[in-house]
C-alpha cells in the first residue's frame, strides 16, 4: 500500500471516529465526518471502502441520502442548526470583521443548499 493510500486509510478512520462521536453526542455533526471517511476510504483501499459501506454508521446516516439524494425535514433543521450553532461560537470569539463576513456568508450559503437544493423525504 502506498504512503498516500495509507494516509487516506488513517484520515479515514479519524473522521470515523469523530463521526461515531457525533452519532453519540447530539452536538457533534455525525454526516460530513461519516461523507469525509468515505471519500477518504475510497481513495485510500477498496477493501476498506466496501467495509465502510456495510457499516451501520454509514446505513443509517448516509445509505438514503446517498440513494435518494434526500433527507426528512427533521433531519435537515437538525443538521442546520446544529452547524449554525457550532459556527455561532467563532462568530462571538473573534470579532475580525472579515471571518464574521465569511461565517455569515457560510451560513447563507449552508441554509440555502440544504433547504432548497435537497429534496425532502
Amino acid at each position: 500500500m502506498r504512503l498516500t493510500n495509507m494516509l487516506f486509510v488513517a484520515m479515514g478512520f479519524v473522521a470515523l471516529g469523530l463521526g461515531a462521536v457525533g452519532a453519540v453526542i447530539p452536538v457533534m455533526p455525525t454526516a460530513p465526518f461519516l461523507f469525509l471517511a468515505c471519500l477518504c476510504f475510497a481513495k485510500g483501499s477498496e477493501r476498506f471502502h466496501k467495509w465502510f459501506l456495510g457499516t451501520w454508521l454509514y446505513k443509517k446516516y448516509l445509505g438514503d441520502f446517498v440513494k435518494t439524494r434526500s433527507m426528512t425535514l427533521a433531519a435537515k433543521l437538525s443538521l442546520c442548526i446544529t452547524v449554525s450553532a457550532l459556527l455561532a461560537i467563532p462568530f462571538i470569539l473573534f470579532p475580525n470583521l472579515a471571518m464574521r463576513i465569511f461565517i455569515i456568508a457560510l451560513l447563507v450559503i449552508k441554509w440555502y443548499y440544504f433547504m432548497f437544493r435537497i429534496k425532502v423525504k
